[in-house]
């Protein structure tokens, strides 16, 4: 059974004028893209104060910027409900897998530089990675059968999720061995991890599938070795000191740490309750062997939003060149052949396919259920339902900020993206 939230937002949306299109979005016209022009600050706050008022979420900070300037800015509710710390412009968030794109612009800087070409065998870069093998099935004893892989896995396989790689373990027999090996133990370094990690069997043939995957520390892996620095040092500074990023680290000194939002789950009952401080503690307020390139780093909403110019802009941004344009572009272009058919979760982000570490929207949405968006934009999240986006047509991004668990119970990204583009509510579900 499902539960719908109403909010006031399909009243006001259809009172922007303009042309309207297939889910009577009146300010969004099919006709000319560059007239994607975002709702109002009404719209905006109440669509998000509304999940914040409902209980859905704690609190939420979002900005919004398009043609160079700040066009929103809303912060709700509470970073921590505990010590009634209120959701602000400086509240630091777990960014999770909103880290994966940083590694990717940094993996692309070593590209720029020549170090690698995407069709380049792994194992020309990573001897740690030459001996993989692909799992086949148990044999009559109950022995795991490895087999050669159709194909060496590339460097392309590693920068889009086609590389067959375990993610954890489990009670798989692939699962076991990645468990035994604990290739993300905090305490390896990136080349332990990757020792590790390669000889743990890959779980299909590459380029077979897109699967989720710690491809993205391989590629913090490979940035340190192309550099001879290391990553933390390498991302510092070449991306976040340039970009003026001064907030955005793995480690949250004590003085900051009252500014840390709290992450909250979200029951069917729109009640949250706070969880995770220990595991929030344990990865943010120590020094740790391990940088990931999948996760790890704590941001905030400007710091964030600096990185999202920055590609909104073709890789520039205030006089600092992090990528050439040509760069940008192929990062966001789909980089997942029509060969590639199974791909687990990836279709419920949308008609999407896979670029260089975020989604690329490449069809309109088919349905009034998935999150709006415009064909050519490219974005990513995190585990605690944090959002980012690149709007070239519109020459706009957009950046919500919240910590609220499991993603999409609330369908947070669907709702703040509807009010951008003052689309309707009316398929804001979540799971009774």
């Amino acid at each position: 059974m499902k539960k719908l939230i109403t909010l006031a937002v399909l009243g006001a949306a259809m009172q922007l004028g303009g042309c309207a299109n297939q889910y009577g979005a009146s300010n969004v016209s099919t006709a000319n893209q560059k007239e994607h022009n975002i709702a109002d600050k009404a719209i905006m706050d109440t669509s998000i104060g509304g999940m914040v008022d409902e209980g859905a979420l704690a609190g939420a900070v979002a900005l919004v910027y398009q043609d160079g300037k700040e066009v929103y800015y809303g912060a709700f509710g509470m970073a921590n409900r505990e010590t009634g710390e209120t959701m602000k412009r400086d509240t630091l968030v777990q960014l999770f897998s909103m880290s994966k794109p940083i590694t990717g612009v940094a993996i692309m800087q070593q590209y720029e530089q020549g170090k690698f070409k995407f069709d380049d065998p792994i194992a020309m870069h990573a001897p740690e990675f030459a001996n993989l093998k692909v799992f086949a099935g148990l044999d009559d004893d109950g022995e795991i059968i490895l087999v050669e892989p159709n194909r060496p896995p590339t460097v392309a396989d590693f920068l889009r999720h086609t590389a067959g790689l375990q993610s954890g373990g489990d009670d798989t027999p692939v699962g076991k061995i990645f468990a035994e090996l604990d290739p993300p133990n905090w305490d390896n370094t990136l080349s332990e991890f990757a020792e590790k990690l390669g000889q743990v069997p890959l779980l299909y043939h590459p380029g077979d599938r897109w699967l989720y995957s710690p491809a993205a520390d391989v590629q913090a892996f490979l940035v340190e070795r192309f550099s001879g620095v290391p990553y933390d040092k390498y991302v510092q500074d070449n991306i976040l000191t340039p970009l003026g990023m001064d907030e955005t680290s793995y480690f949250v000194p004590e003085d900051k740490r009252h500014r840390m939002a709290m992450r909250y789950r979200v029951s069917d009952a729109h009640t949250s309750a706070a969880v995770g401080q220990e595991e929030a503690d344990s990865i943010n307020t120590k020094h740790w062997a391990m940088n990931p390139g999948g996760f790890g780093y704590v941001s905030k909403v400007d710091d964030y939003m600096n990185f999202a110019r920055m590609l909104l802009n073709e890789g520039e941004f205030n006089g600092h060149r992090i990528l050439k344009p040509e760069t940008i572009r192929l990062m966001a272009t789909d980089h997942l052949p029509d060969t590639v058919g199974d791909r687990s979760w990836l279709p419920s982000k949308g008609q999407v396919g896979f670029g260089v570490d975020f989604a690329v929207r490449i069809a309109p949405p088919a349905s009034v259920g998935e999150d709006y968006g415009v064909v050519g934009e490219f974005f990513w999240d995190g585990y605690a339902s944090t959002l980012f986006w690149v709007d070239p047509k519109s020459n706009l991004a957009a950046v919500i900020l919240v910590q609220s668990i499991p993603i999409h119970t609330v369908k947070v990204h669907k709702r703040f993206r509807n009010a951008v583009y003052g689309v309707p509510e009316r398929d804001a579900f979540i799971e009774d």
